[in-house]
């Protein structure tokens, strides 16, 4: 009888020490958050994107892609410019992508960021469109110009500006300028900064609107049709890139992210869809 019931104790313990064991594994699983329910790794990666065309490519051309290869591409959009690397440094997504690299250099530089880009992807030649003049030559003497109120915009603006000879800048600035580096403005005019996503709103009240190229196609405009004046695309350092945490640049996901978007594929989609309005930078 002794026997029987040391046994039985023993056979407890041993479901009893199975069970424990069990839990341990789930906890750890859960806690590794890189595992699915038959101990593989994950195969989703988080990208953030701006809809236009951003979240367009990724939807129609890199998510197929990815799919084929069994990975699972979770777009996360977002409307503005300031959330997406906050969300990003914040390890919330792995990727984003909207942004071109000044901008990215200067975001780094004043939050500290560390984000580091992974590769090119397009440019967005920038326009500048009127909904009160049909040509440059009609903008009068103190004309409004409206403009993304982004310092890593500043110099951009000015020198497309510049290369459609309505203002001269201090020679040798480039792409770096500010409004103090104009040397000569014979129409004097008139800069006011806006917020980005809202200038496709406000440019009825300027003469003239500089607009980011995801912007203005959100809203229906052709930067080759409609703009009044439009950056060339050649040797322009404004390409839109892939971004991460310095932590993930080698992530075996993140490469065939980079790797499918920098594909025959999306050169193609881009040019068939955005007919010149957007232009690979791969």
């Amino acid at each position: 009888m002794k026997k029987v019931a040391l046994l039985f104790i023993i056979a407890v313990l041993s479901i009893f020490a199975v069970a424990c064991g069990q839990s341990d594994q789930a906890v750890q699983g859960d806690q590794a958050g890189d595992k699915t329910e038959t101990g593989a790794e994950s195969k989703i990666i988080r990208v953030g994107a701006t809809p236009v065309p951003h979240a367009e490519i990724l939807e129609q051309v890199v998510k197929p892609l990815l799919a084929a290869e069994g990975i699972e591409l979770e777009v996360v959009v977002f409307q503005d410019y300031v959330l997406p690397n906050q969300t990003l440094a914040a390890g919330d997504i792995e990727v984003n992508f909207f942004q071109h690299i000044p901008y990215l250099e200067k975001q780094n530089a004043d939050h500290n960021y560390g984000l580091v880009n992974i590769g090119g992807v397009h440019i967005e030649p920038m326009g500048g469109y009127s909904v009160k003049h049909n040509s440059i030559d009609e903008l009068p003497d103190g004309a409004l110009i409206l403009h993304p109120d982004s310092a890593s915009e500043e110099g951009r603006i000015l020198a497309l500006l510049e290369s459609k000879g309505l203002i001269t800048l201090k020679e040798g600035v480039g792409f770096n300028g500010t409004v103090r580096d104009i040397v000569d403005n014979p129409k004097n005019f008139q800069f006011k900064g806006v917020e980005a996503a809202t200038l496709t709103q406000a440019y009825v009240d300027g003469d003239l609107a500089i607009i980011n190229t995801n912007y203005a196609l959100q809203a229906g405009l052709s930067p080759a049709k409609d703009a009044l004046i439009l950056e060339g695309a050649e040797n322009n350092p404004y390409a839109n890139v892939l971004a991460t945490v310095e932590a993930n640049a080698d992530n075996a996901l993140v490469k065939k992210l980079v790797e499918a978007i920098q594909s025959e594929e999306v050169r193609q989609y881009i040019q068939d869809k955005y007919e010149g309005n957007i232009v690979p930078a791969f």
